[in-house]
């Protein structure tokens, strides 16, 4: 011994230190341990279209994507990515060159940010923002700069005038989610078209997650590459995840130009290479639904959203109510509590319910405090019962 110890040096990077276990997996716990309803984390109780789930086990079958599959995605898949954009949303993309297939939505925004954010770059993000995007700005070394959406009249808003004060000399990169989870915000054509002149203006790259773009119950999708200046500077992001209920594939892509997406693949090359290759032919089909699928998927939503809705209104909470997506963010206020975090661990306890608490989602939690996230992706029965449950909380 030298008389002076030096202390251990952490094992976790420093950059990581302040992200622990995601709220996402504790309270999945809490519901099993407790048998609870699980509100919390956002994944549908059955599964997606049988003629989908038939081509994942066609391709198993016939050996396609056993194997790796080519690095930017099979072609199939790659093809029906840009037919969807086409169609949907008049957007011409080129396969072999504009799309990449990725481990779902949440590699592809890693993907992003590593590759094209420097130390000190500052990223713009949408608070309260779903928790990934914390994690990545930080693994990138990017500084987060959070722009809040705050309650009025019932939904969330964003300030044009506060987004447009965040820009810095220093602003790399805007990363935008529209439909917006947790919130449930769809960004209006004014307002995409005022984000859009900014990133113009102050020559910004956009990275948009647009998971539930078939997910939008009042308003319209508009994908922000669809504005103009900005096919040549954003990178649309979207997955099969969320429209066809089968989360647990994890296929998602990115879209923009082929510059853009030769600089994502570089980074997501090193991350998971490849990755659900049988399944990439069977989201390719899926792709190509008729409109009828992706009608009554979204009617079935809105449905199963005003059913959860009107059952926590009857349980006492204040309701904002989502106009896509498919969660409901709450205020706790009105039964006398403000302690998010208190509110959904004892939530079991006293209603066989689990929900998220929304603080996990702002840099500042005080911000989102009082409030609490449930979602309705899931069979009617659940949901009805988990309104009955909630109703104890009315006393």
């Amino acid at each position: 011994m030298t008389g002076r110890e030096t202390a251990p040096r952490p094992l976790l990077n420093r950059r990581l230190a302040q992200f622990g276990t995601t709220i996402f997996a504790e309270m999945s716990a809490l519901a099993a341990r407790t048998g609870s309803i699980n509100l919390g984390q956002g994944f549908p109780d059955t599964d997606g279209p049988e003629e989908v789930r038939e081509a994942a086990v066609r391709a198993l079958r016939d050996g396609r994507g056993n194997q790796y599959p080519p690095g930017p995605g099979v072609p199939e898949l790659r093809t029906a990515v840009a037919d969807h954009q086409r169609r949907f949303h008049g957007l011409d993309v080129d396969p072999d060159t504009e799309v990449l297939v990725t481990a779902g939505a949440t590699e592809a925004v890693a993907a992003a940010l590593l590759a094209l954010v420097e130390p000190g770059d500052e990223v713009i993000a949408l608070e309260p923002y779903y928790d990934s995007y914390a994690a990545c700005i930080a693994m990138a070394g990017g500084v987060r700069v959070p722009v809040t959406l705050r309650p009025r009249d019932g939904s969330y808003h964003l300030d044009l005038d506060e987004l447009r004060d965040a820009v810095t000399p220093r602003t790399r990169l805007l990363l935008l989610n529209t439909p917006h989870n947790p919130t449930g915000t769809v960004l209006g054509r004014d307002q995409l078209a005022a984000v859009a002149a900014l990133a113009v203006e102050r020559d910004l790259l956009v990275v948009t997650d647009e998971v539930y773009e078939h997910l939008v119950f009042e308003g319209e999708h508009l994908p922000l590459a669809s504005f103009p200046g900005m096919r040549e500077r954003t990178v649309t992001i979207s997955s099969a995840g969320k429209t066809f209920a089968f989360t647990g594939w994890k296929v998602g892509w990115v879209t923009s130009t082929a510059e853009l997406v030769t600089a994502v693949r570089s980074a997501k090359q090193y991350l998971t290479y490849v990755a659900s290759g049988p399944f990439q032919y069977a989201v390719a089909e899926a792709l190509r639904l008729p409109d009828s699928y992706f009608e009554e998927f979204r009617a079935d939503l809105r449905r199963k959203r005003d059913l959860l809705g009107d059952g926590l209104r009857a349980a006492g909470f204040e309701v904002f109510q989502p106009q896509g997506t498919y969660f409901i963010t709450t205020d706790i206020t009105p039964f006398g509590e403000k302690d998010g975090y208190a509110f959904c661990r004892s939530l079991p306890e006293r209603c066989g319910v689990v929900a998220i608490p929304n603080a996990v989602f702002y840099d500042d939690p005080e911000a989102g405090r009082s409030q609490v996230r449930f979602t309705f992706c899931k069979r009617d029965e659940v949901l009805y019962e988990a309104a009955g449950r909630l109703r104890r909380l009315a006393g």
